[in-house]
């Protein structure tokens, strides 16, 4: 087995349940009163204030497909708290870091504010391609699975995928093995590659936290091309891989005793598509990834051609303005492109909204300082979501950095810690200067021998790295 995560992920780093539709208050009081609520001349007609009902849950990776049906799933909202990030939120929800940066574009994913509405693009077009086996498309990161069951089945998962010079291949294949804790065999191009980033591997790394692998994996008929889970989970959705599939763990385990070896597998580029949902047109647009940057315009007037063919089957007409917008945002929101269709505004607007679960699945925790442990501090920041982006990249770093982030008297600081002893707080001062290139200091404990020796000679309680 030879694939890997790469270190382009360094810096920048299930939810199942069926939805219950609820009226609001306000809905049921319009229902019931007919005709009553046409005003008189002694009568207001403003309804009291009502707060929006939000769901608890949504159906975020498994879709019952009816005959001829492409579009699945609904566009929801939720809203973040400053603890969360995009990809916290993300992982959460089944997508990927491409899938809420894209929906989101105007946030920064590291550094959210209290009540900031976040967009959930969990509504999809499939991609065109028979309604079999597993099927990859490269161009929004994203697994589609239909298993051998009665009626039509959906799973979907998104993935991360080659980076480039080490792009995944396209075509069809199979699922010819799979096996639970793998171990990798290390092949010569990778160990070169970390060789001269003076990172020397073993020949064979072997099942654990260290393998890249991850505790599931399933050979296809290309050449050193694995799907697999991953021991860096934050890097679903982007390019990050030596071109194997990755899969968040919840995921690929998930998927391990449902797909058979023997099940087809179809590797796609396909960032526009386009479907019909009943009498609506939608296209779902998305960026070009970058080996394919020079196809992009042929690809655009395919599309086009396509909608000209489909409205013209049903009598219908495009808005080609709307067309460009949805091409021009390639934000991966379905969207409707007839004449007097909503526009983005308009989605978003009336996008499901979630409740905020109290604890985001597999979202990093931060441990309390105490006075017996040891901590690196940053030289103070004048900008506040500097420092919190950087907590939050070092919270999300595998392993983790523990890091939170504080006012000081001279601006904002990252502290991260609690470490056991001064090697270990010596060993990620040095990651934390690699990644990102910042000079930090070393805090011994307050209360250490180490640190009453230090004051009794005057000196601060603190090392410096």
């Amino acid at each position: 087995m030879v694939c890997a995560n790469s270190n382009a992920l360094k810096g920048a780093l299930k939810i199942r349940d069926s939805v219950k539709l609820t009226l609001t208050p306000l809905g049921l009081v319009l229902l019931l009163s007919g005709c009553q609520l046409f005003p008189s001349a002694q009568q207001s007609i403003l309804p009291p204030s009502v707060e929006p009902i939000k769901q608890e849950s949504i159906d975020s990776h498994t879709f019952y497909l009816s005959p001829d049906q492409n579009v699945v799933g609904t566009l929801a909202s939720v809203t973040a708290r400053e603890t969360d990030t995009l990809s916290d939120i993300a992982r959460n929800y089944g997508l990927g870091y491409n899938d809420i940066t894209l929906a989101n574009q105007n946030s920064e994913p590291w550094a959210l504010t209290n009540e900031q509405t976040i967009l959930l693009p969990l509504r999809f077009v499939l991609p065109d391609t028979p309604h079999q086996g597993m099927v990859l498309n490269l161009a929004n990161m994203r697994m589609f699975y239909y298993p051998h069951t009665p009626g039509g089945t959906l799973l979907t998962f998104p993935v991360g995928i080659g980076r480039q010079g080490w792009n995944t291949p396209l075509g069809s294949t199979q699922i010819m093995s799979k096996k639970a804790n793998p171990d990798w065999t290390v092949p010569a191009s990778i160990k070169r590659e970390h060789l001269m980033q003076g990172d020397v591997l073993p020949n064979v790394i072997h099942s654990g936290p260290d393998n890249p692998l991850g505790n599931y994996a399933f050979s296809l008929g290309f050449k050193s091309i694995l799907i697999h889970g991953t021991n860096k989970p934050y890097g679903i959705g982007m390019q990050v891989s030596h071109g194997c599939i990755q899969l968040y763990p919840e995921d690929i385990e998930f998927l391990f005793n449902k797909v058979e070896v023997g099940t087809p597998v179809k590797i796609v580029y396909q960032p526009y598509m386009v479907a019909w949902e009943g009498d609506m047109l939608y296209v779902e647009a998305h960026p070009s990834l970058e080996k394919w940057a020079k196809q992009q315009n042929s690809l655009q007037k395919d599309l086009r051609n396509k909608l000209k063919k489909l409205a013209a089957e049903k009598h219908a007409i495009v808005d080609w303005k709307q067309v460009d917008s949805i091409l021009q945002r390639s934000d991966g929101i379905p969207s409707p492109v007839l004449v007097n269709s909503p526009d983005a505004a308009d989605i978003s607007a009336k996008a499901l909204l979630l409740q905020h679960p109290d604890k985001l699945l597999n979202q990093p925790q931060v441990m309390e300082l105490t006075d017996q442990d040891w901590s690196i501090v940053t030289n103070p920041m004048q900008n506040r979501a500097e420092a919190q982006k950087l907590a939050a990249m070092l919270n999300h770093q595998e392993p983790q950095i523990p890091a939170r982030f504080m006012d000081s008297a001279d601006g904002y600081k990252v502290i991260a810690g609690p470490f056991k002893d001064s090697q270990e707080a010596k060993l990620n001062a040095k990651r934390i200067k690699h990644l990102f290139e910042l000079d930090v200091t070393v805090r011994a404990p307050r209360n250490s021998a180490y640190c009453i020796n230090q004051m009794l000679k005057s000196v601060a309680c603190k090392m410096s790295t």
